[in-house]
């Protein structure tokens, strides 16, 4: 008898993704999807549709009904108002948590979790991780570094710019970063819910030892574009003017934008790379791509869509 599982951000960039490689394990799909998002491409996948939001607590008690397992990688990454994130991040996943007492539970989180004190976003994750230390049932909380892929239209911007030549990156010495393509992201969290380690809080890669420095992903966008890349890097200074007009926007009733002070505090942080290397050889997981050839994969599919 297939298993049935209960899967949140399935309209997200990462969640057709997951949908797709938990539907190659044989997992039957139930998703919830609030009543105003498109559904999300499934490609052929067959899933059983929840309308509804993670403030519904009963569109979640329906969802999470019967099920053997459940991965929430819904979240709010941008926000018009600081206190959206808590709302959605953190109390979204105490609902969840709240109507599957006693199902295994797979959180999608971020590293930004790990320094809490320098953003919103950060806060709200590490508070949707400590939710989860709070249950009796089995659960894991997977940090995820900066992902990126195909369907992601928060980089594209970077990727836009890099066709041109031209390649940000924060004005700041020595800092560096983890990456993962969302593929491999997805098929690791598959695989967390079939080979469910210890209970605990995780962090997650694509291998690459030490992680990348700014310079490493202007290289690999080059030679995956075929131009020369030219840094441009940009000072703290400069990037929160951006940010205060973005904020100023937003104010006005504009569309929440992903560059706010937060986010610089969140740019300009050192040391993004992962620490605990413990989720990878619990799962068995080995990463598909690289930075190069992740970066050529995600290129290859914008230029397929006509968006770069």
């Amino acid at each position: 008898m297939r298993k049935r599982i209960a899967v949140t951000g399935a309209t997200g960039f990462i969640g057709p993704h997951l949908v797709a490689a938990l539907a190659r394990r044989g997992w039957t799909l139930r998703l919830l999807i609030r009543r105003w998002s498109p559904l999300p491409s499934l490609a052929g996948v067959e899933a059983e549709i929840v309308w509804g939001d993670l403030a519904d607590e009963a569109a979640l008690g329906d969802l999470v009904a019967g099920v053997d397992a459940v991965v929430h990688a819904a979240g709010l990454i941008k926000a018009r108002r600081s206190q959206d994130f808590m709302v959605v991040n953190r109390d979204g996943t105490a609902r969840l948590s709240a109507a599957a007492p006693d199902v295994p539970f797979v959180l999608l989180s971020s590293l930004a979790a790990r320094e809490p004190q320098l953003s919103a976003y950060a806060a709200s994750k590490r508070a949707a991780e400590e939710v989860l230390s709070r249950r009796q049932a089995s659960w894991l909380a997977v940090r995820a570094p900066a992902v990126y892929g195909p369907g992601d239209r928060e980089t594209l911007a970077y990727f836009r710019l890099a066709r041109r030549g031209i390649a940000l990156q924060p004005a700041m010495a020595g800092a560096r970063l983890a990456l993962i393509h969302v593929a491999d992201l997805a098929e690791a969290l598959a695989s967390a819910v079939e080979r469910a380690p210890p209970v605990s809080v995780y962090e997650i890669d694509d291998g690459h030892e030490g992680g990348y420095d700014y310079s490493d992903m202007a290289r690999a966008a080059g030679q995956a574009l075929g131009r020369r890349e030219h840094k441009v890097r940009v000072p703290r200074m400069m990037m929160r003017a951006v940010a205060a007009a973005n904020e100023g926007v937003q104010s006005l009733g504009g569309p929440p934008r992903i560059l706010t002070s937060d986010k610089v505090n969140e740019l300009f942080h050192p040391d993004w790379t992962v620490h605990d290397h413990r989720f990878a050889t619990a799962v068995g997981f080995t990463p598909r791509f690289d930075l190069g050839s992740g970066f050529r994969d995600t290129i290859l599919w914008y230029r397929a869509q006509n968006w770069l």
